[in-house]
């Protein structure tokens, strides 16, 4: 894995790029890539005050994936990863776990102690489920038929003290 270069402010430019980087996956509905997409527009309009932060990875100028992340409100220390995704070309060289250990690192810089994941119980993302526990996340609860029938959502957390 080469080196990676991170940074928590996006700009205009990455709303394409996160754009093209969701559809490239083939792992999003093209609603899902909507709103990945419009958490960046709401940031670059909002600033950090709208609760959606980043961390962009990025390799010789392009970006590698990224992920957004906040605080949930009316909790002491729990943050929910909202999205992480990692261009298909370079999935599976360990740039997912680099993303979500510098996620992990801001988190605890601004105290944050817990980290949830949710994602869904199909096939297709049976790989989503072996990275997060991989990477320490255990399964905290299922709620049956939560985006369609048969397709149970799965929540995720990881304590990060």
């Amino acid at each position: 894995m080469g080196e990676l270069w991170f940074r928590d402010e996006p700009d205009y430019a990455d709303v394409a790029k996160v754009g093209s980087l969701l559809k490239r996956t083939a792992f999003f509905s093209p609603d899902e890539e909507e709103i990945g997409v419009s958490l960046v527009e709401e940031r670059l309009e909002k600033g950090p005050a709208c609760g959606y932060l980043f961390v962009f990875a990025e390799l010789d100028g392009n970006l590698v994936g990224y992920s957004c992340y906040g605080p949930i409100p009316g909790t002491l220390d729990g943050h929910d990863l909202y999205w992480i995704a990692v261009d298909p070309d370079r999935q599976g060289k360990r740039y997912g776990s680099a993303i979500l250990d510098e996620t992990e690192n801001r988190v605890l810089a601004a105290g944050g102690r817990r980290l949830y994941a949710e994602t869904s119980s199909t096939d297709l993302y049976a790989p989503t489920r072996a990275f997060y526990e991989r990477n320490g996340f255990f399964l905290e609860g299922r709620l049956a038929d939560y985006y369609a029938p048969g397709d149970d959502k799965m929540l995720y957390m990881k304590r990060l003290v």
